[in-house]
């Protein structure tokens, strides 16, 4: 691997919908991240990765808005993150779907209403989008538990379950958290399938995991950029990924 001042670009991809320019981060007098530039053009598939601690969390909530750099700038959809207000900020956020490390869901209300929250958040009409919602449901495979509650959910379906959520907005970019740090090797395939086909559809996508067994199973079917985070900086990927 190798430091370079900016990774990701894809000339022939157009503007980028998420930028970050020499960003540096800082919590609790410690350094975590430092001089990374990254640029996510559309329809890109990137890979993040690098040792647990390392800082790949960190940078994914840089891209969605979520931290504000100590240093350097953080641009989403051409908008500087320290110039936006926050309607500013929940717009971008619509624009940016998320799947967490820890898919933290609503015990009490279904697998489809958990799915659904985005969508009453922003007032959308429930029933207008139940068509959508319902396709969307059995696209992750979740068809058959969509009355079930979080708790009596499979470790990959709750997975599923969170990245069927991540993207009941149709958002342009797809930032997931280690998406298969919890379920077996044929589980991970399937995400990584639905994540692929999420790219074919035009969306930006970005994975952070440890996983290299499905870093490389991926660069099969997607053409792919792997970076790693080492020593706080941001580097691509040796040919062995």
């Amino acid at each position: 691997m190798w430091p370079l001042g900016h990774l990701g670009a894809e000339s022939d991809k157009g503007a980028a919908v998420i930028e970050l320019e020499n960003v540096a981060y800082s919590y609790g007098g410690g350094e975590l991240l430092a001089d990374v530039s990254l640029s996510l053009s559309p329809g890109s598939f990137h890979f993040l990765t690098g040792p647990s601690g390392s800082g790949k969390t960190t940078l994914l909530k840089l891209c969605y808005g979520a931290l504000v750099p100590t240093a350097g700038q953080v641009r989403l959809f051409g908008q500087e993150r320290r110039e936006m207000e926050r309607d500013d900020i929940a717009m971008v956020r619509r624009r940016i779907g998320v799947v967490h490390q820890d898919c933290q869901f609503l015990d009490h209300l279904t697998v489809s209403e958990n799915i659904a929250l985005p969508l009453a958040v922003s007032g959308r009409d429930l029933l207008a989008e139940d068509a959508n919602l319902r396709e969307l449901t059995g696209w992750v495979g979740l068809k058959e538990r969509a009355n079930a509650l979080p708790p009596e959910l499979s470790g990959g379906e709750r997975q599923r379950a969170a990245l069927a959520r991540a993207v009941i907005m149709s958002p342009d970019v797809v930032l997931a958290d280690e998406p298969t740090g919890n379920v077996d090797w044929e589980m991970s395939q399937r995400l990584l399938r639905l994540l692929i086909e999420l790219n074919r559809m035009g969306k930006t996508i970005l994975i952070a995991t440890h996983d290299l067994a499905l870093i490389r199973a991926a660069k099969t079917h997607v053409q792919a950029r792997v970076l790693r985070i080492a020593s706080r900086k941001l580097q691509l990927a040796g040919a062995d990924l």
